[in-house]
């Protein structure tokens, strides 16, 4: 495994980083730091707690200042659609952006990424959303649980920006039926009205099923913190009524949900998988090479795990 800092910063070090609140639990700089050392590059990959009321300020720095590219995190995925100078087709079909490349003009006039501008760096930057999670989310489901969405039914918990993404990309994959639950109902009502739209032969529900579901899917916030509540109703919903039972959420490793989960018997997992997927996604954004993903997979695994 290649060291993450194998030569020191320097006034020729480029930056990515992460933007979240809360933020202190993320393990993207492990994983996108060993796969930046891995290609050789210099480059550091940071962390930076930003209130949602700054986020246009934050990117707008960081565009001023020549970063290669940023990752969002919770609550951010939104908010930041609105944000960008252009959206990726992604980033336009999930109505979220978890992947910010800075982009500058070559001298024929096209857009490329920051990171191929090795020697003078261009005058006119923009920043290009993308969403990378979707694809993360399904391919990690079908690695960690063995879950097929065609023609299952599945029970999705938020529909902030993850749970939206989730949500759309499992009707995308022609899931029979969902049952969508968020603390407030109207997101909920706006996330079922776009999928009855653009996906009409799946069936919505908003709250919770009174039947079995293949796939129960935390795409909440909720088990980040110890002392949080917990993110389904259970005297509503047992958990013995879903098959699988996945959680977005990798630090702690085991959540108050998973562990309720794996004592009623259910197939579990977290969401490393994801967060590896769509961080290897966005680095190939960056850079144009193929990410080194079982690398990046071992320092996520060090770094969760311990």
């Amino acid at each position: 495994m290649p060291d993450s800092f194998q030569s020191p910063v320097n006034a020729s070090t480029r930056y990515c980083a992460v933007y979240g609140q809360p933020i202190k639990h993320s393990a993207s700089p492990a994983m996108q730091n060993a796969g930046i050392a891995a290609l050789k590059l210099n480059w550091r990959y940071l962390a930076f707690e930003v209130d949602p009321a700054n986020l246009r300020e934050a990117i707008a720095g960081a565009k001023a200042m020549n970063f290669i590219g940023l990752n969002l995190t919770v609550p951010h995925k939104l908010l930041a659609v609105e944000m960008m100078d252009a959206l990726d087709e992604s980033a336009r079909v999930w109505g979220a952006v978890n992947t910010v490349r800075f982009e500058g003009k070559d001298a024929a006039g096209k857009w490329q990424p920051l990171g191929l501008f090795a020697d003078s760096l261009p005058g006119e930057v923009r920043s290009q959303g993308f969403n990378t999670d979707a694809d993360a989310i399904t391919r990690s489901l079908r690695e960690d649980l063995r879950f097929e969405p065609k023609g299952a039914t599945a029970l999705v918990l938020g529909a902030g920006g993850a749970g939206k993404v989730a949500a759309l990309k499992l009707a995308s994959e022609n899931v029979a039926e969902l049952f969508l639950v968020n603390r407030t109902t109207g997101k909920a009502q706006a996330v079922a009205t776009e999928i009855q739209h653009r996906y009409p032969t799946v069936k919505v529900a908003i709250g919770y099923p009174a039947k079995p579901v293949d796939l129960l899917l935390n795409a909440t916030s909720l088990g980040l913190k110890p002392d949080d509540a917990l993110p389904w109703d259970e005297s509503t919903f047992p958990l013995n009524r879903a098959g699988t039972i996945y959680d977005m959420i990798y630090r702690p490793a085991e959540t108050l949900l998973l562990k309720a989960a794996k004592a009623a018997g259910r197939r579990t997992a977290n969401g490393l998988g994801m967060l590896l997927y769509q961080g290897a996604k966005a680095l190939e954004l960056w850079t144009g090479q193929n990410p080194p993903i079982q690398l990046m997979r071992e320092a996520l695994e060090r770094n969760i795990y311990g």
